[in-house]
């Protein structure tokens, strides 16, 4: 269940972190037929709490309000807080302890990870947080299984995220695991952002768009979302994009921060939930038009990247009107 959210803000915080949780769950947008969550912030130490851009604010609710939340969502602070051990205060960290043990969930966005660390909370767990961080991460916390190369990482009840926006791209990868693809990206059309990216996607990205870029991998990527029913080999693309397999392989991981491969099954598993939840064509049907072939590949597919089977998740969702 995902109805009652608080964001957790300390000194220091950073305000696009903070500000990405409440756009994607702050914000009533009832008008699209999209739920409204109960959503609050909450001052994890005495306010006014100082911005790291040198503003405060103060919130309106103490620790107490995390008792009721479904999610607790911890933005980024700075690196000068991050520089002082331990950083942060003993009550917020037993409030988050008692709250994941009741069976909510918690999210980091960027280092906002170093708050669960202290807590104790991603202990033996994976997890990410911005690549500049991980370093400290793990050396801090031993226990921890860091992973800094991929953009976030769902250890449930344990979320957590790397820089700026792949905190968004968490965020609506939790509305579209508890609420679906049509919430996800109704949220995600109204902010303007892309509705998914996978988790496994790099963070790092060289060169996200080369300077001699004419378009060609762009082009080429809006012709596959269009043609994801197709059999298609690397070969294929390469051709179609004028390369060498090797050339177009590299350039497609530059540019997109994963594989051909990847991609195109992350794409296909998107229009599969997409159809679950809004057709009634058979599995059978769906696999073929999503690019799988046949059920076997889809529920194999489907299972290794959602967790779940494609009719476990139709029935989770298909159909099921959102109360605003």
């Amino acid at each position: 269940m995902l109805r009652n959210v608080a964001v957790v803000v300390v000194d220091g915080f950073l305000p696009f972190e903070f500000g990405t949780i409440c756009e994607v769950f702050g914000v009533d947008r009832s008008d699209d037929g999209l739920p409204s969550y109960d959503f609050a912030v909450v001052a994890g130490e005495p306010p006014p709490l100082r911005a790291h851009n040198d503003f405060t604010i103060q919130p309106f609710h103490g620790l107490q309000r995390l008792e009721e939340a479904d999610l607790i969502a911890l933005p980024a602070v700075g690196d000068g807080r991050l520089s002082a051990f331990p950083a942060f205060p003993g009550d917020l960290l037993t409030a988050l302890r008692r709250a994941v043990n009741r069976g909510a969930r918690v999210l980091s966005v960027c280092s906002g990870a170093f708050i669960l660390g202290e807590a104790g909370l991603l202990d033996g767990r994976r997890c990410t947080t911005h690549w500049r961080h991980a370093a400290e991460l793990a050396r801090r916390y031993p226990e921890v299984k860091v992973d800094p190369d991929v953009l976030y990482v769902d250890d449930d009840p344990v979320i957590t995220s790397a820089g700026t926006a792949a905190g968004i791209d968490a965020c609506l990868y939790l509305v579209r695991k508890e609420q679906g693809s049509r919430v996800a990206n109704g949220i995600a059309r109204r902010m303007v952002v892309p509705p998914h990216r996978d988790g496994g996607q790099a963070q790092y990205v060289d060169q996200p768009v080369a300077p001699s870029c004419d378009g060609t991998l762009r082009d080429l990527l809006e012709w596959l979302r269009a043609h994801l029913d197709q059999p298609l080999s690397v070969r294929q693309l390469a051709a179609r994009a004028n390369m060498s397999e090797r050339t177009f392989a590299r350039r497609f991981v530059a540019d997109t921060g994963t594989t051909p491969r990847r991609w195109l099954t992350g794409q296909r598993i998107l229009l599969a939930q997409q159809l679950l939840e809004e057709t009634d064509e058979t599995v059978d049907t769906i696999a073929d038009r999503a690019g799988f072939g046949n059920a076997t590949a889809l529920r194999h597919h489907f299972r290794a990247r959602r967790g779940t089977t494609p009719n476990a998740y139709r029935r989770l969702f298909r159909g099921d009107p959102v109360s605003p």
